[in-house]
């Protein structure tokens, strides 16, 4: 008898854990599929902003590759997280299994592309940028994809060259363009006048530092995404958590389903 109330005992206390992970394993991949609905909303937005950041994205292929793999990831997610909800309420050995392999696949690729962009950052120095603006920028090519790209940076974030408008000195630009100092892009404009309308573009052209733009646009790119990146890392981090403990839960929950 008491070996009966033991066991009934242990097996309630087994059917009360079992619905403890059951329902945690729901609450985390609700979390994921959120994070996948974030992700995507992320990407269409770089494809489809108005204000011109897909071009700034495109000066550089691997980050606007990076910008599909965004997508990818983002619809991945959100299909696991949908799918783990239903294995999860539903108590579907198949439909845990898979949840659990894709996941694992998933991480694993976050985890390599983590490692790749460390391996890589020496690519997105101010020294790299530099080089590439001395070698390729053309100044009013703009059936140029490097040269539009950058005359729609340095026009959207009211800046000039890398570091400063001297990164134009020695470079392709004064070569092709010896009478100018630095390109129309990095004069200002009067607002009130409309953005076709330059204060004094000779004077600019010439050089006066009255007339352009004199923050490089490494600092004004990197100030005005400072509080995003900071943003993207966080969740980074607590989406790599979040998948660790819903692979945990997935196969506890694979475990316990008779």
């Amino acid at each position: 008898m008491g070996s009966g109330e033991a066991s009934a005992r242990g097996t309630a206390v087994e059917g009360d854990c079992l619905s403890c992970i059951k329902y945690l394993m729901f609450v985390f991949n609700f979390f994921i599929f959120l994070g996948g609905s974030f992700l995507l909303g992320v990407g269409v937005w770089v494809l489809v902003d108005p204000t011109g950041f897909r071009e700034i994205v495109a000066a550089n292929p691997p980050l606007f590759t990076g910008v599909y793999v965004i997508l990818a990831m983002g619809g991945m997610l959100f299909l696991l997280g949908f799918l783990g909800c239903c294995g999860a309420i539903r108590e579907n050995k198949c439909l845990l299994l898979f949840f659990f392999m894709l996941i694992l696949i998933i991480f694993l690729a976050e985890l390599a592309a983590a490692i790749l962009a460390f391996i890589f950052r020496e690519h997105l120095t101010r020294e790299y940028f530099t080089r590439e603006l001395k070698r390729h920028y053309q100044g009013y090519n703009n059936t140029n994809v490097f040269t539009s790209t950058w005359n729609d940076i340095m026009t959207t974030f009211d800046c000039c060259g890398v570091n400063s408008p001297e990164d134009f000195e020695d470079s392709l630009f004064r070569r092709i363009n010896p009478n100018d100092m630095v390109p129309e892009a990095c004069c200002q404009r009067n607002s009130h006048l409309g953005d076709v309308a330059y204060i004094s573009k000779e004077e600019c052209l010439m050089g006066s530092m009255l007339f352009r733009h004199n923050k490089g646009c490494y600092s004004a790119v990197v100030d005005y995404f400072e509080t995003y990146i900071y943003v993207a890392g966080a969740l980074a981090i607590v989406v790599l958590t979040i998948e660790l403990f819903a692979m945990v839960f997935a196969m506890c929950l694979f475990r316990g389903i008779q």
